[in-house]
């Protein structure tokens, strides 16, 4: 049993089979193609949704810190004017203890100052008593 095929029936059945390997082949990576197209797809949405929401944690970030910003600058104006004040309030106090350094000459006297001047009264009282007392002895010598 011998089976004789014609050349040009087998170089058709070739080209017949090898057609429908490459239909199969362009068919198949068009499916890859497409699920490709689609994970690509999905991906970008996930970036995008990604993208979205570092966007709005950066824009609450900012919002934070302009917020700290505020703060800050208000407490900081406020710790200056509070100085500025305390400042003002020493300045105050110090031409007050100037002036009363200047004026407690006037109004108080040294401890030695009120011996020596008491020293001098006593003195004084001394001998007027003794002047007293001679008189009186005069007095009675007469």
């Amino acid at each position: 049993m011998t089976v004789t095929v014609e050349f040009w029936y087998l170089v058709g059945l070739l080209l017949g089979f090898l057609g429908v390997v490459f239909t199969f082949g362009k068919l198949l990576l068009g499916e890859i193609e497409k699920r490709l197209d689609q994970r690509f797809q999905t991906i970008d949405a996930a970036n995008k949704a990604a993208e979205l929401r570092l966007d709005q944690r950066f824009q609450a970030i900012d919002d934070a810190n302009k917020d700290a910003s505020k703060h800050w600058d208000t407490r900081f104006a406020e710790l200056m004017e509070q100085n500025r004040r305390e400042s003002d309030g020493w300045q105050r106090i110090e031409k007050d203890f100037l002036r009363f350094q200047a004026d407690l000459p006037l109004q108080y006297v040294r401890r030695e100052d009120y011996v020596r001047n008491q020293t001098v009264i006593e003195a004084k009282l001394d001998s007027l008593a003794l002047k007293i007392e001679n008189v009186q002895l005069k007095g009675q010598q007469q």
